[in-house]
């Protein structure tokens, strides 16, 4: 029987052109509107092919992560508080706190919009309040 040829290793992609980056780098942010996935799949493709693509994607992704446990903690507070407000009889007022999650979801496109819109311009963007996870 004869030996099958060894297959050749797959090669890492070949660096992005600075116009390349800098897409990559905007996607990297405007993903954030689907939330935390186009950015970490473009962190785990991209960040050894562009310098720009790396530390942006990076941000992009420390910010989705940061929104995801601010998501679910305000989830877990509303819970509580459905119980609470459940039990001592004024469980009208949630109806208002309810409304929260969704203004927490239009502060993380209004976020990521404007990180796009930066990085394209040729610049850089860091949110406000995130938490860097990823170094």
């Amino acid at each position: 029987m004869t030996d099958p040829k060894p297959q050749p290793a797959a090669q890492p992609g070949a660096p992005l052109t600075e116009p390349e980056d800098r897409q990559w780098a905007s996607f990297a942010h405007f993903g954030g509107v689907f939330l935390f996935l186009p950015s970490l799949i473009i962190f785990l493709v991209f960040k050894d092919r562009g310098a720009r693509t790396r530390e942006e994607s990076k941000e992009a992704l420390n910010w989705q992560i940061t929104y995801l446990i601010a998501y679910i903690a305000l989830y877990i507070v509303l819970a509580v508080l459905s119980v609470i407000f459940n039990l001592i009889g004024v469980g009208a007022i949630l109806g208002i706190l309810y409304l929260l999650p969704i203004a927490l979801y239009i502060v993380n496109v209004v976020f990521s919009v404007l990180g796009g819109i930066a990085v394209n311009g040729g610049g850089s963007y860091r949110y406000p309040f995130a938490f860097r996870f990823i170094k």
